[in-house]
């Protein structure tokens, strides 16, 4: 029996575990769950999976669902705040971490679960691209077993020989291949980007998301945040990681070795697949996920991402091969730029733009600690804010 902690368990991610966790109640059991500020929903999962704890970071949603809790009857004590995030991934009495919080904030108790040798199921891309080096440092050191469950680099890690250690040569290993969907603007022509609407963005082809993550999706800056997270996990060089769009998202990922061949996992586009890869490991189990019918596929596409139309996938790359802060700079920027784009404060295109000049504005560093980290985060933002005149 695992107990999980889902932090971030009422987005899209977190319905998803909690989907494949009720479907095998013998093996798992919801120690902790996690939210912002969503009490109806959090409260109703709860009720269903009786957590001995929930966390929430608003507080005035922390006074809401206690009342509600103790008017239940519920045995589910409420706390708030960062450090009680932390405290649910620390704990004894977890085993495994589902670490699915959109943005900076996943990134401290992530990387608490990391050096307290918790099994991570890590959904959030910010702990890799923010600080790839501390993160996988706490990992190497405690022992904690990492599993990728963003559907690429799940899909890579399937792909990988078992046992696979970071050594690509080794492993006869000559590249990686990410594939994108291209967004709901692969054919937008390019004149038209700087009309479209937050709605329009948010409306992804394949793939049922969270508004941010969507936005990133629309703008191929979550391809990009994929390429430095496939970076760290599979310890590949930008040059070695190659982004292929794929309109159909059937392939999720591929790997390729010296000696011609190409293994590539498929399936239908359902997070629930790589969670449930990720929560049985190395068992297989029934994911609720429908089987993918090949036959009504029918056929699959392939072209090179265009990057004047995806200007922030290039970023992600300059920022990759400067190392050091620079991917924590670009990321910070990305957030600012996105919700602004989100509050209709700025277009589609100008996203980019900003976090150009936030890269081309702010000296990069060495990374040797998490402040160094946080510290280029504050910068960044607070020079992206600059940028939009707040």
């Amino acid at each position: 029996m695992q107990n999980i902690t889902i932090l971030g368990s009422t987005g899209s991610i977190g319905t998803s575990t909690l989907d494949v966790v009720e479907r095998h109640p013998e093996r798992f059991r919801v120690f902790a769950l996690t939210a912002y500020r969503q009490v109806d929903v959090l409260f109703e999962q709860c009720v269903r999976f009786q957590p001995k704890y929930a966390v929430l970071l608003d507080a005035a949603a922390v006074a809401e669902m206690r009342d509600r809790v103790r008017a239940a009857g519920l045995n589910t004590e409420v706390l708030s705040g960062v450090d009680a995030l932390e405290q649910v991934c620390v704990d004894a009495g977890v085993d495994a971490v589902m670490a699915a919080i959109v943005g900076a904030a996943g990134l401290r108790p992530t990387l608490a679960a990391a050096r307290a040798g918790k099994k991570i199921l890590l959904a959030n891309k910010e702990t890799l691209v923010m600080a790839g080096n501390v993160f996988m440092d706490a990992v190497r050191a405690s022992g904690s077993a990492l599993l990728p469950i963003d559907s690429e680099h799940n899909a890579i890690f399937q792909a990988l020989p078992r046992g696979y250690d970071g050594n690509m040569q080794t492993h006869g290993v000559r590249r990686i291949l990410l594939t994108a969907s291209g967004g709901p603007f692969r054919d937008t022509p390019l004149s038209g980007l700087q009309n479209v609407t937050p709605e329009q963005a948010c409306a992804h082809p394949n793939w049922v998301m969270g508004r941010k993550i969507s936005v990133d999706s629309a703008s191929m800056m979550n391809k990009g945040l994929e390429v430095i997270e496939a970076h760290w996990l599979f310890n590949a060089g930008a040059d070695d990681i190659q982004v292929l769009v794929h309109p159909q998202s059937v392939i999720h990922s591929l790997v390729e070795y010296v000696d011609g061949s190409v293994l590539a996992q498929l399936g239908n586009p359902d997070m629930r697949t790589p969670i449930a890869y990720g929560l049985a490991y190395p068992e297989r189990i029934d994911s609720g996920v429908a089987a993918l019918d090949l036959l009504k596929v029918a056929s699959m596409d392939f072209v090179a991402p265009d990057f004047a139309r995806f200007p922030c996938l290039g970023l992600a790359y300059a920022a990759l091969r400067a190392a050091g802060t620079a991917p924590a700079i670009l990321n910070a920027a990305n957030e600012v730029a996105v919700e602004a784009f989100l509050n209709k404060q700025i277009a589609f295109p100008a996203i980019p733009q900003v976090i150009e000049t936030v890269l081309n504005q702010l000296p990069v560093c060495a990374v040797h600690d998490l402040d160094d980290v946080l510290e280029a985060d504050a910068q960044a933002r607070l020079a992206a804010r600059a940028q939009l005149g707040r």
